[in-house]
């Protein structure tokens, strides 16, 4: 669990699926066959100024049994949101509406980064990055890497990373404007 980002919400991340399900529980997708097998189970409760709203169970399908593939929750740039990640799929759930709710494009995901300073949450897939800012989905990245994804340094709003490029058989190192996701190729390692 990663709760960088201040967050109006608990979480408690469940061995299994409880014996009695709560009266709120939605299934992240909502079309999936199999959903049990490996699933991350995620209790919720939201908070607002209110004081503490209903709780739901969130279950959220497996992406990769693999250990290279994260798993667990983080807070995101916008305090209502929770990202629960299954095995590397992400998924993004508006705590206030759980009928709200994105899935980061890439499968897996391999890497989650949060950026407290500049607002942002980062996804590195194996091509690209995607950033996550408290309005939603902020940029993605064009292609950075033909298998794998590597973020070495963020310093202010530039980050730094490496990419391997089948054509030259190279890690090529990377810059990334952090503001729009532009990027620049610096080196070949």
């Amino acid at each position: 669990m990663n709760l960088s980002f201040a967050h109006n919400w608990t979480t408690e991340v469940l061995d299994r699926p409880p014996l009695v399900r709560p009266a709120r529980h939605f299934v992240y997708p909502r079309h999936v066959e199999e959903v049990e097998r490996g699933a991350l189970e995620v209790m919720v409760r939201p908070h607002s100024v209110a004081g503490p709203q209903q709780a739901f169970l969130a279950t959220c399908a497996l992406g990769f049994a693999d250990p290279a593939a994260p798993t667990g929750v983080w807070s995101c740039p916008d305090p209502a949101w929770l990202c629960a990640v299954a095995g590397g799929y992400a998924y993004l759930i508006d705590t206030a509406d759980p009928l709200r709710w994105e899935q980061v494009a890439y499968r897996p995901v391999l890497e989650v980064r949060p950026l407290v300073e500049q607002g942002l949450l980062l996804f590195a897939g194996h091509h690209s990055i995607t950033a996550w800012g408290i309005h939603g989905k902020a940029w993605e990245s064009a292609r950075l890497s033909s298998e794998g994804v590597q973020i070495v340094d963020v310093k202010g709003w530039r980050l730094t990373g490496l990419g391997w490029d089948m054509t030259s058989d190279r890690d090529l190192e990377f810059s990334l404007d952090l503001h729009t996701g532009a990027h620049s190729c610096i080196a070949v390692i």
